[in-house]
């Protein structure tokens, strides 16, 4: 049941036809089937896994919180509602549990970004390691450099300006979503992304001009 990097993990609604959707996997989970709560962490486990492991930077955490997500999400699964989508629902809980552990060790800052952060598809499946083909040296080397400057322009945010940015533009969600993840209104959300964006654009322009 474990969080496996490198797992494929299919939308809230399900990947192929023949799968059955979130809530039919959820309401057998909420009977006792743990064949259906496995497959609800198959397929899900690579977003968490990703998710936390852009927050908090550090594998073996990254594994040993994403165990504890779906911990929680077993035991919370009795009192889970269908009035939001699991996948938000799941978000929810991983945030929690990522911020309890911040302030456990009292992390003002914490994270950087894989290497492939901008690509949704690769972060969303939690494929992390092989790149779709064999890069120039000359192509490595730019693309290595502007991971880096990403990375330091990332770190150099507050977790919450970090989280909003990986949860809308990483993960795809709405903004009604991300305010449901992060227990906060819409307007606040948006505010946020706006700050994370500016600050971003900023620090890298100057990294680019320095």
């Amino acid at each position: 049941m474990g969080p496996v990097p490198g797992d494929a993990a299919g939308g809230g609604s399900g990947g192929g036809s023949a799968e059955p959707p979130d809530a039919e996997l959820v309401e057998g989970s909420q009977k006792g089937d743990y064949a259906a709560f496995d497959v609800l962490v198959t397929r899900h486990r690579g977003k968490v896994y990703a998710m936390i492991q852009n927050m908090v930077r550090n594998e073996a955490d990254s594994w040993d919180l994403a165990q504890e997500v779906f911990v929680k999400v077993w035991k919370a699964l009795p009192k889970f509602e269908a009035r939001a989508q699991f996948s938000t629902w799941l978000y929810r809980i991983t945030h929690n549990v990522v911020y309890d552990w911040m302030r456990k060790r009292k992390l003002e800052t914490a994270g950087e970004l894989d290497d492939n952060l901008m690509s949704r598809e690769r972060i969303a499946t939690g494929s992390l390691t092989t790149p779709a083909r064999n890069a120039r040296p000359d192509e490595a080397m730019e693309r290595g450099e502007l991971r880096r400057k990403i990375e330091e322009a990332m770190d150099k945010l507050s977790p919450e300006h970090r989280e909003v940015i990986l949860l809308r533009e990483v993960q795809g969600l709405e903004y009604k979503e991300i305010a449901e993840v992060m227990e906060t209104s819409i307007g606040t959300v948006m505010s946020r992304l706006f700050y994370a964006r500016k600050k971003l654009q900023t620090l890298l322009t100057h990294e680019t001009g320095s």
